[in-house]
């Protein structure tokens, strides 16, 4: 869930921060963003940024670039980010 707090706190996240963050490897980061997917968690919000973000309509509210696609929080993963343990 701690992946799902950071990503409800908003901002754009890349792979590396994430994982330093989290204190994990890049891959295990693609392994829990793929799960969360298909747990319906996240989404896919179309292609990778490329480095492009400046000019990206989705720069302001994407979650993570750099997993080769831009990944944002569902309804679900914003309910689950702002539980309380």
């Amino acid at each position: 869930m701690e992946l799902l707090r950071r990503l409800a706190q908003g901002g754009v996240h890349t792979t590396a921060s994430l994982a330093r963050e989290l204190g994990v490897s890049q891959g295990l980061l693609a392994s829990m963003t793929e799960g969360l997917a298909r747990a319906g968690y996240l989404q896919v919000m179309g292609g990778g940024c490329q480095g492009k973000c400046g000019a990206c309509s989705l720069a302001d509210g994407c979650s993570i670039s750099g997993l080769g696609s831009v990944w944002v929080l569902t309804e679900k993963g914003m309910r689950a980010a702002n539980e309380r343990c």
